[in-house]
């Protein structure tokens, strides 16, 4: 990949629009011809490939395949909510803005929600902002993927949030329009329109909503959206459903599905906020020109790509020694360590120790629904304090730590951290962000910058900045591309993705088996019942499958795989060699990088 040329032509940056392109799969399960060979690059070229997935959020409208973020429709949707959040605020005793989503969708729900209300409380005036995130708080920082499968579930969350409420603005977040969880909360919201007024979020054209029977209901997420899209003519439901491109790692929608997620409910927030507070009017150009501030975030953070690409080189050596990539954050950019960190382990199959974030203040300074976690486990440990009493002492070279915070931040605390670090490791990295011009700021770095081996200075030029809040905005994406960048090539670089694909994916809900089955015909050309019979084969790791295994229903497969590692890449050698299951896993075991252990055998 070295002196690959980067400027792509239009029509290799709109290949995945043609409609011949993958013609079966989702936008957000496509592949994105930009990353093919991803998991051959170079740290420099893995970072210029998220680059430039990342730039096709922006990409404007080509006829009409595809809404995009910038479309219109989106814009003048955006408004419209924009409306009734801000009737929301002025009437906070009875009404109510939720968000909810599973995975990184209902993260980012509790980033949003816990921004907003932060700046609520500090003009004085009542929260309205909650979340809901599949499979409760622990879900926050760890993998719970089965309630994502449970409508009901997703109900009952709802319920119990809005009890007492007369107005709820519900905002239901599925990147994909797949999730039974937030299905089951929008049919809801459907049937009591007296109170709820719903809205979704995803980045798939209405038609690709998943059409799939949910298990006890007689609605498909496909039907919900038909019903939602009839009222929407009528704004008493909303759609705000733009394609933003296929993952840079297929289906990986923490990453661009994520950032798009957050940029559409910030601007649309803030208008309300906006409107509220500084009788600023909700305009167009109003909404149009904050969505573009956000794309100017891209530019100044990838400005930076020599940087980011010394982080991934070195997070990605840590990974392939068997070592650890460790976060040490401050305020909202610690929780965005703490989101990334959390994701690596259903994406990529990794362990949860291999990427870690921990926040100043703990579950103090995190605010969640339901307090600290700590009882659940060493993974729900998260303060600098515990990462100063459990991973300090065991600290080597090979581990890489990175410092994640802004000049606002406690900088004193963040230099005593830092030298704290520094006396068990010289692979100290820092990610900051300043001002430009901010002379003041630059010299209280120079101590730290002195302990680091290598310092990201994310500077933002002060036209760009428009208020204080859109400023930290900024930031908090800016953050967030990098740490995506951080770990993803990391697990690149360990051998983690094939092609670019996330081949070692838990198998722990519908969604992911369909997508584990997809992925299996795709990469051995194989039959849709030869893939499924090998993925069921890894899954309960058999040579011959019982008539009970292969007559029982994805749930029961999905429940029995949660115990399982490794299934995607044992079923995909199965269907590429001729060995047995015994002789894949022991393949597997020696080279655990499919591509290499499947190049083995044709030797």
């Amino acid at each position: 990949m070295a002196g690959l040329d980067w400027t792509y032509g239009v029509s290799t940056l709109r290949q995945w629009e043609s409609a011949d392109y993958e013609p079966s799969l989702p936008v957000s399960e496509k592949s994105n011809p930009l990353t093919r060979d991803i998991d051959q690059a170079s740290a420099y070229s893995i970072v210029k490939m998220l680059q430039l997935c990342d730039s096709q959020m922006f990409q404007e409208e080509a006829g009409t395949t595809y809404q995009r973020l910038l479309s219109d429709q989106v814009v003048k949707t955006l408004m419209e909510v924009a409306k009734r959040v801000e009737v929301i605020i002025k009437d906070p005793q009875e009404s109510c803005v939720v968000m909810s989503g599973c995975g990184t969708s209902g993260r980012l729900a509790f980033l949003i929600s816990s921004g907003f209300n932060k700046a609520l409380s500090q003009l004085n005036q009542s929260k309205v902002y909650s979340y809901i995130i599949a499979g409760g708080d622990r879900a926050l920082l760890s993998s719970q993927e089965a309630p994502e499968d449970d409508p009901r579930l997703g109900v009952l969350s709802l319920k119990k949030v809005c009890e007492g409420k007369k107005r709820v603005l519900f905002i239901g977040i599925s990147c994909g329009l797949s999730a039974p969880f937030v299905a089951g909360q929008l049919d809801f919201c459907l049937h009591h329109p007296e109170v709820y007024t719903p809205v979704l979020v995803g980045f798939n054209p209405a038609h690709q909503a998943r059409d799939e029977p949910i298990q006890d209901c007689t609605f498909t997420f496909h039907s919900v959206v038909q019903r939602m899209q009839e009222l929407a003519k009528s704004q008493k439901a909303f759609l705000i459903n733009p394609a933003v491109g296929p993952e840079a790692i297929s289906g990986s929608s923490r990453m661009k599905g994520g950032s798009a997620t957050k940029i559409l409910l910030e601007v649309a927030f803030s208008a309300a906020h906006a409107a509220t507070f500084s009788n600023t009017p909700i305009t167009y150009n109003g909404v149009l020109q904050h969505m573009k501030a956000y794309e100017r975030t891209l530019d100044v953070t990838y400005s930076q790509t020599d940087g980011i690409t010394t982080l991934v080189e070195a997070a990605g050596q840590s990974l392939r020694c068997s070592r650890h990539v460790y976060y040490l954050g401050w305020g909202s950019l610690a929780l965005l360590g703490l989101i990334d960190a959390s994701e690596c382990t259903p994406t990529f199959g990794a362990d949860y120790e291999d990427v870690r974030g921990f926040i100043s203040g703990g579950y103090r300074e995190l605010n969640n629904n339901d307090g600290p976690l700590t009882s659940l486990g060493p993974k729900f440990s998260i303060a600098h304090e515990d990462f100063l009493h459990l991973i300090l002492p065991c600290l080597t070279d090979k581990d890489t730590v990175l410092l994640i915070y802004t000049h606002p931040d406690d900088v004193t605390e963040v230099g005593n951290m830092a030298r704290r670090v520094r006396e068990k490791t010289p692979n100290l990295h820092a990610v900051y962000h300043q001002a430009d011009g901010d002379t003041a700021a630059s010299l209280q770095q120079d101590d730290i910058k002195k302990l680091c081996l290598s310092t990201l200075k994310i500077t933002w030029p002060r036209e760009a900045l428009a208020s204080g809040t859109l400023q930290h905005m900024q930031r908090e994406l800016s953050t967030k591309l990098v740490l995506n960048a951080v770990s993803t090539g990391a697990h690149v670089l360990k051998g983690k993705i094939y092609q670019n694909h996330m081949i070692d994916l838990q198998v722990t809900n519908t969604k992911l088996y369909r997508r584990a089955t997809r992925l299996l015909q795709k990469l051995s050309a194989c039959p849709e019942e030869n893939c499924e019979e090998a993925l069921l084969k890894a899954i309960y790791r058999v040579d011959m499958l019982t008539v009970e295994m292969t007559s029982s229903d994805i749930t029961t497969h999905t429940c029995f795989a949660r115990n399982s590692t490794k299934v995607v890449p044992l079923a995909l050698v199965i269907l590429l060699t001729s060995w047995s299951l015994v002789e894949a896993e022991s393949h597997l075991k020696q080279q655990p990088i499919v591509r290499e252990a499947v190049a083995q055998w044709m030797w």
